[in-house]
């Protein structure tokens, strides 16, 4: 079976966030189950320079050309059209940090990239992820293509003008209110939910708050219209490119000491917490900011890496004056990776997470998650409540309540069962032996997309 992923970021060649990781571990994961998945991306400067054997496709397209080929060890196909993405900047965003203003035609321009390359290529689904491939189904729709359309995030829902619908290579048909048009716009990501075969979204309970009015963000009639053919199916990591430089939690302790040197904090028999994270109020970090105290009064010590928002950014940075707190301001991958490795506990106090990888490396490390009880971070982490301590299952610590006054409780229960070190080796051990790796996920979608594809 061929599956055309259509994606617009893929680890290693690049990322913004977690829907790069799925992108790029997905192919190897797929391969085991009969899939062989191949993936479209945008033709940015760091792709083509990456790109190896590269041949061009027959295929006839209004911007750019196709690419063939093979880039970090995944077999790609790559829509090379140079006044769409070879330029300084992001991938969504220009060097000053604004959007590209002609993001709604760059990324229509790949999504219509995939139905020329599904058809030539064979593929017997096209999988496109998140709004930048929102229209990847509707163009596939078009011959009669099967699709899935994937929501990483429903928070980012690839909204333009409705003067913009023909330089998106839309049709009157397309811009009714059951397919594209939202509240008088267009909605890539609501195309793709309403006319995909299957979507899917990345943890079982994210699919179920996608149908309330809480979570959907004004999506949720459509998700609940869409019913049965909504499915979550809970991402994975890459286990070997996120593998710890030790089989147990006691080889902890050299990296600990490395990355207190590294961030400049002194030793502490307090827990190092650590954060990795885009630093957004849906991560829920102002509420760390004002529950700090919880942690550095009782010598915890955190140590965070992330950039955003510019107030969150401007408050850590105040706060990296307490000796207890180290800041680094923008992304680093191997720096995470160290950060990974020695961290005692790593802190997702997200306000909403589709599924969240973070907490699935922290697990993988040793490095006790502290998460709130939302999406993908209810459905991997056991909460160390009475009764999951007593029956040795407990793998991380849930905040009831995505507040201040439940974030510095749930700081203080982590301070206090470090202090209990047969405890806190139990939780970890546990947590590295839970599965996180993409088996049963991959069978889940290997089976989708038998099942669509007839």
């Amino acid at each position: 079976m061929k599956v055309l992923s259509v994606a617009s970021e893929c680890v290693p060649l690049v990322k913004t966030g977690g829907l790069a990781d799925v992108v790029g571990a997905l192919p190897r994961a797929l391969a085991p189950h009969g899939v062989e998945m191949r993936t479209l991306l945008p033709g940015y400067g760091a792709v083509m320079d990456a790109l190896e054997g590269a041949e061009p496709l027959e295929v006839d397209l209004p911007e750019g050309r196709v690419l063939g080929g093979r880039a970090a060890g995944l077999d790609l196909f790559v829509l090379d059209a140079p006044d769409l993405f070879a330029r300084e900047g992001g991938a969504y965003l220009d060097p000053e940090g604004r959007d590209w203003p002609d993001n709604p035609e760059r990324f229509a321009a790949l999504s219509l990239a995939a139905d020329a390359v599904g058809a030539i290529w064979g593929a017997d689904v096209i999988h496109a992820h998140d709004w930048q491939a929102g229209l990847a189904p509707l163009f596939a729709r078009r011959r009669g293509g099967p699709s899935v359309m994937t929501i990483h995030n429903v928070a980012f829902q690839g909204n333009a003008p409705m003067d913009r619908a023909g330089a998106m290579h839309l049709l009157p048909e397309d811009l009714s209110g059951e397919v594209a048009e939202y509240w008088g716009q267009i909605s890539t990501l609501k195309a793709g939910i309403a006319v995909a075969d299957a979507v899917t979204t990345v943890s079982p309970t994210y699919a179920a708050e996608l149908a309330t009015d809480d979570f959907g963000m004004g999506l949720a009639g459509l998700i609940r219209h869409r019913g049965a053919d909504v499915h979550g199916i809970l991402n994975g990591i890459d286990t070997e490119a996120w593998a710890p430089p030790y089989g147990d939690p006691a080889g902890k302790a050299a990296h600990r000491a490395a990355l207190l040197a590294e961030f400049g904090l002194p030793d502490t028999d307090g827990p190092l917490c650590v954060v990795v994270s885009r630093l957004t109020l849906q991560k829920g970090l102002d509420l760390l900011l004002q529950a700090l105290p919880a942690l550095v009064d009782q010598g915890g010590a955190l140590a965070l890496l992330g950039t955003g928002d510019v107030a969150i950014e401007a408050g850590f940075r105040e706060a990296a004056s307490h000796p207890l707190v180290g800041v680094r301001i923008g992304y680093d991958e191997a720096l995470s990776h160290r950060m990974m490795a020695g961290g005692d506990a790593i802190l997702i106090p997200s306000r909403f997470e589709p599924c969240g990888l973070t907490q699935l490396y922290g697990l993988h490390h040793g490095t006790v998650p502290v998460v709130a009880n939302v999406g993908g971070l209810a459905d991997t982490v056991i909460d160390a409540n009475d009764a999951a301590l007593r029956a040795d299952a407990a793998t991380g610590i849930k905040l009831r309540d995505v507040t201040t006054h439940e974030l510095a409780r749930a700081l203080h229960k982590t301070l206090a069962l470090h202090r209990n070190k047969e405890v806190w080796t139990g939780i970890q051990r546990r947590g590295m032996a839970h599965p996180v790796g993409w088996d049963v996920s991959a069978a889940e979608y290997a089976a989708l997309y038998r099942r669509i594809s007839g």
